[in-house]
């Protein structure tokens, strides 16, 4: 089963902290999470205003998890401490019987995901521990370089594929793994 994911964190060096974590699998169960105990020391005033101030789930309190709201259906929540959100995606992941997760330029997201879990050994054992990489879909399905993949916005790529946006927030980890399902359909299918 493909899941499609994205992190948002404290900055892109190799000290930073997970901030909210999304999952949509290929049947739309979703997991959604924000982490209590990131960096905040490491959050400059971009990962503010584009990354906490889409945070959702402020009503929630420490280690709580919720079965979704009106808009999120069929979507676990979770906000709680790395440890809490660790057991809450390892019993979510464990009703799949493979995983493969699907990210885009996922070089930290997959990172900080195996990180979540301790070494890359303690992954558990339905989870492949290779993250396939959008990116490389984007610059073939295009023809262009990677780099050029890279600088290409996913909303507009969704909008040039279905010529309809996706419902949310960009830098919300749910809204970003909904994107990279959205393109992975069209140009991997």
């Amino acid at each position: 089963m493909n899941l499609y994911f994205d992190t948002e964190f404290t900055g892109l060096h190799k000290n930073t902290t997970l901030i909210s974590i999304g999952i949509v699998s290929e049947d739309e169960r979703k997991f959604y999470a924000e982490f209590t105990d990131y960096d905040r020391e490491q959050c400059d005033e971009w990962i503010k205003e584009n990354v906490i101030d889409n945070l959702r789930l402020d009503g929630m309190g420490d280690g709580e998890s919720d079965t979704g709201d009106s808009e999120n259906q069929d979507c676990i929540l979770v906000r709680g401490n790395k440890d809490y959100v660790k057991k809450e995606l390892s019993d979510w992941l464990a009703s799949f019987s493979t995983v493969q997760f699907v990210s885009d330029v996922c070089h930290y997201d997959f990172v900080l995901l195996i990180d979540l879990f301790g070494p890359a050994f303690d992954l558990p054992l339905n989870i492949n521990p290779a993250c396939h990489d959008i990116n490389q879909d984007i610059a073939r399905y295009y023809g262009i370089s990677e780099a050029e993949a890279f600088d290409m916005s996913r909303e507009e790529i969704v909008l040039n594929l279905y010529g309809k946006e996706v419902d949310g927030k960009k830098h919300n980890a749910l809204y970003d793994a909904k994107v990279i399902k959205e393109i992975y359909k069209k140009i991997c299918a």
